[in-house]
């Protein structure tokens, strides 16, 4: 599946500000199974020096230095992307969730990702009894991994409540977990948190989710925003497989992957500061459209938070 993404983000501060730092994390991933075909940036004011790099994960960082005294701060991307993902019935192939934790523990490796780099705990996402115990209760002795985590997927999604507004961006696992409450994001933490007090390589994912809802069904949660979901590594037969604890999904060719990290800190899609008095508000605007025009179709969706 071909994609158009338009992704228009625009600060909106009370007072003239003299200065800017931003790190975007808004170029789409290229891998094996997600082709970028086309991208762009635009900022305005104009910053006075851009420069990319390629982060600890893969990620691709653009970093604006803006200097034009400004009250308006717009960051318009707009990108071309071919998904090839198709998706996962079954884990064939791969073995009982163990082999994969002995086997992920023993790897040596120090590529960008090996499995090796998310088996340990971040501030958003230390394991906790609670949540350890929560996600055994799905990981049984000798059970298919990717079982497991097809059924905590489900399971998240069925037992957790979708409330914006409940949390916020440094929101910890394990508050998310107690409210059984909150956003993608803290559904990806909470399945991050607990895969990993199992001892298993999991990673967040960001990005995009194209929805077409069915006559009379509702809107998959996530779509017309940024969204993010868990990589579970599922031994070397499978490797990286994508689940999403918010829809409960396993991650196909509706998902467009942007950077994967750690956590939300790792790839936050924009972060940075500015040197100025007064209020900040910020409007986000997503636009996901299939270039097969039988699929077509138009989302936005605004919000307002801080920087």
């Amino acid at each position: 599946m071909n994609y158009k993404v338009r992704h228009l983000t625009t600060y909106h501060y009370s007072q003239t500000v003299g200065f800017a730092r931003c790190a975007l994390r808004l170029s789409p991933q290229q891998s094996q199974d997600q082709d970028v075909l086309t991208y762009a940036v635009e900022i305005s004011p104009t910053p006075s020096r851009l420069e990319t790099r390629v982060g600890q994960f893969g990620e691709r960082i653009a970093t604006a230095i803006i200097e034009t005294p400004h009250q308006e701060l717009r960051i318009d991307v707009a990108f071309d992307v071919a998904v090839n993902r198709p998706a996962l019935l079954s884990g064939l192939g791969d073995g009982p969730w163990e082999a994969v934790r002995e086997a992920a523990s023993a790897s040596l490796s120090l590529e960008t990702l090996s499995p090796a780099n998310f088996i340990y705990p971040t501030a958003l996402t230390r394991p906790h009894a609670a949540i350890t115990a929560y996600v055994a209760e799905t990981f049984w002795p000798g059970r298919s991994i990717f079982e497991a985590a097809r059924d905590l997927t489900f399971r998240i999604k069925a037992e957790f409540a979708y409330e914006p507004g409940a949390t916020h961006v440094s929101t910890p696992a394990i508050d998310a977990f107690n409210a059984r409450r909150g956003v993608c994001q803290d559904f990806a933490h909470v399945m991050i948190s607990g895969l990993r007090g199992l001892g298993l390589p999991a990673a967040y994912v960001s990005g995009y989710l194209r929805t077409v809802p069915k006559p009379g069904k509702p809107r998959l949660q996530g779509a017309d925003a940024t969204h993010a979901w868990v990589a579970l590594w599922c031994g070397q037969a499978l490797g990286w497989v994508g689940f999403d604890p918010t829809n409960a999904l396993i991650v196909a060719n509706d998902h467009i992957v942007l950077a994967v990290g750690r956590d939300y800190a790792d790839v936050a899609p924009i972060s940075g500061v500015v040197l100025g008095p007064g209020e900040q508000t910020i409007d986000v605007a997503v636009d996901v459209t299939p270039m097969d025009p039988a699929f077509a179709f138009e989302r936005h969706a605004a919000g307002s938070s801080a920087w």
